[in-house]
């Protein structure tokens, strides 16, 4: 997804990628699917991996629990200002934007789909 908006803007500084969401929607889209999917929203394999985690830590250690909360917090926190980052606010004008091709909806569809598919029936890696 990143080398897609370097594709894209020919830059990697995030300060001129502002502004994303007017200029390429579905882009901004991919990129709001994918931060959801990393701050464990279900049905994604990050949420399996943190309940799944957490209970263990839980029965671990009680008061690990508050650690484990915290950096869950930091993660999201993180994501989402990557997120906010890059794609919200004033869009750069001295920037030559090409729009997203095919090639990119497709590739950004065949690794979503499967992590999806893999969430919601674990049993297909099995």
């Amino acid at each position: 997804l990143a080398n897609t908006t370097y594709e894209g803007t020919q830059t990697r500084i995030l300060i001129l990628t502002g502004g994303f969401h007017n200029i390429m929607p579905m882009t901004t889209t991919w990129w709001l699917l994918t931060n959801l999917m990393n701050m464990a929203t279900p049905p994604s394999m990050n949420f399996t991996g943190e309940l799944l985690i957490a209970a263990s830590l839980f029965n671990w250690c009680p008061t690990i629990i508050i650690l484990f909360g915290l950096l869950m917090l930091i993660t999201a926190s993180y994501s989402l200002h990557v997120f906010l980052s890059t794609q919200m606010g004033a869009p750069a004008l001295n920037i030559p934007i090409q729009p997203a091709h095919t090639r990119e909806h497709l590739l950004m569809t065949l690794h979503v789909v499967p992590l999806m598919m893999i969430s919601l029936k674990p049993e297909l890696i099995m």
